[in-house]
């Protein structure tokens, strides 16, 4: 049953990876062809996001360039825009998508969208119990072989709370899909209500950031069936034992 169980989390993850490698190419294809196009405009991603932080009454954020490509985010904390180079300084449809979204996640902080203040809350946690998941699943292995016998349920409750902090990895991407398809909603409404953008070219941004969003899909499905997939060790482990 056990050899059952791996093979089909084996398949399940197969799945995954090549959902993955999808998502990542249909990213990097959308923002070669719309970073090739540029827009009636002439604005550069950096020229966009004070456009729309100017029109939004968004005071108190600094913009930032930053290395690298699809590095761009935005540091809630530190209130600051990082755009990548090729954001910062690109003319494109693709430039000012990727700056918009971002700016989409300003706007989310300065309206109190709630999951977004869910996940900035939830991200310290989440690295604490990621440090702390598999050695409490070894802790609780180790009590239940030392003191199984005499208490036979804590070596198990401390492997379950392993798998619990383990589960706040799931609950983070569970909560940045939606935090990241609203942020491009609202992009793509700043974009052209604020000229960035004509109705003609917002099409070729609806693609990119789609493309983008199917990325964060494709975590939260691998998430999931790691997460599923801890769980059912630790309940086979003990079952085991019971069944001794």
């Amino acid at each position: 049953m056990y050899l059952q169980d791996y093979f089909w989390f084996l398949g399940a993850i197969l799945l995954c990876m090549a959902f993955s490698i999808y998502a990542s190419a249909k990213v990097r294809r959308a923002y070669a062809k719309y970073s090739n196009i540029g827009i009636r405009s002439g604005m550069t991603g950096y020229d966009a996001t004070v456009r729309l932080m100017n029109a939004n009454g968004v005071s108190g954020i600094s913009i930032g360039r930053i290395r690298g490509k699809l590095t761009d985010h935005y540091n809630p904390s530190k209130h600051i825009v990082n755009l990548s180079e090729a954001t910062y300084s690109g003319n494109s449809v693709a430039a000012v998508a990727v700056a918009a979204h971002e700016m989409g996640h300003v706007m989310q902080k300065k309206d109190g969208y709630f999951l977004f203040k869910l996940r900035t809350a939830i991200v310290p946690a989440v690295n604490f119990g990621s440090y702390l998941a598999f050695p409490l699943v070894i802790i609780g292995l180790v009590i239940d072989l030392v003191v199984g016998a005499a208490k036979p349920d804590i070596g198990f409750y401390v492997a379950l709370a392993g798998v619990v902090l383990y589960g706040g990895s799931f609950l983070f991407a569970l909560v940045t899909l939606p935090v990241e398809y609203n942020a491009s909603r609202r992009a793509k409404k700043m974009l052209v209500s604020e000229g960035v953008l004509t109705p003609e070219e917002v099409g070729g941004a609806s693609e990119v950031l789609s493309a983008a969003a199917l990325t964060y899909l494709a975590s939260l499905l691998t998430s999931l069936i790691y997460f599923l997939r801890f769980f059912v060790y630790v309940l086979t482990i003990f079952g085991r034992r019971n069944d001794r």
